[in-house]
């Protein structure tokens, strides 16, 4: 659990909360379920017509990625990626072909697969530039969904708001239903922000951090396999893994 995006998400829902509390208001009226209708409604149907069904699913699946900190990966793969290396070069390329079937990862698989079985370097080098760029766009697509959220909920708690001052000026004879018209109103204006800047946005931003450095990973591996296809010394394919580490400037986030 990455306990300090879950920690800024409940600070940001506390200094609302206390914020409320200072000016002498009643926490009970930021409850209003018709402007949380209106606006988290308003916003998964915006979102769900922009992106479809399918990358609205895929983006609210990634959505625990946000509060899991990225495994540190370097320290085993490059390891890994020496151990490589090194059969390729005491033992041939053909040799390769023990380890891929302990990867669990289909790019690596793919790419050692390549290796062992003498496919050219350049077209090594093409499909899995492919492969790299098939997989962030539709990554990046599921973000969007995020990205998405934040623009639209703002909006709906815009809407919101007319729509209080609408049912407000339907009932200017009953006071009795004034205050609850006023209430949807602004607290439709408080979900709108509030979901976009406290919670969406965030989420999304958090989510292309650990897509960078999915990219990254993909990128060191794709420059070892190429690495180890021109028959290069396993210390310097050892170096040119440590200049991917120090470039990485959200390692470790």
């Amino acid at each position: 659990m990455d306990w300090g995006s879950l920690a800024g998400l409940v600070l940001g829902l506390i200094a609302i909360i206390l914020g409320q509390w200072i000016e002498g208001g009643q926490i009970s009226s930021l409850i209003q379920p018709a402007a949380f209708v209106i606006v988290l409604g308003g916003t998964l149907s915006a979102v769900l017509l922009q992106n479809g069904l399918t990358n609205m699913v895929r983006g609210i699946r990634m959505l625990r990625r946000a509060f899991i900190p990225h495994r540190d990966f370097y320290p085993e793969l490059t390891e890994t990626i020496n151990t490589w290396s090194a059969t390729a070069r005491m033992e041939g390329f053909l040799n390769l072909d023990r380890h891929i079937d302990t990867q669990p990862d289909p790019f690596i698989t793919k790419g050692l697969s390549m290796v062992v079985d003498g496919v050219e370097l350049q077209k090594i080098r093409d499909i899995l530039d492919i492969d790299i760029n098939s997989y962030e766009r539709d990554q990046r697509l599921a973000i969007k969904v995020w990205e998405a959220a934040g623009g639209y909920s703002p909006t709906m708690g815009i809407l919101g708001a007319v729509l209080g001052l609408i049912h407000i000026m339907e009932n200017l004879t009953d006071p009795n239903l004034l205050g609850k018209g006023v209430a949807v109103a602004f607290v439709a204006t408080i979900y709108g922000v509030s979901f976009a800047n406290l919670v969406f946005l965030p989420i999304a931003n958090k989510l292309k951090q650990h897509l960078q450095i999915e990219i990254l990973k993909r990128e060191m591996l794709a420059d070892a396999f190429l690495s180890i296809k021109q028959g290069e010394h396993p210390l310097l394919i050892e170096q040119r893994m440590s200049s991917y580490w120090h470039q990485d400037p959200n390692y470790g986030a």
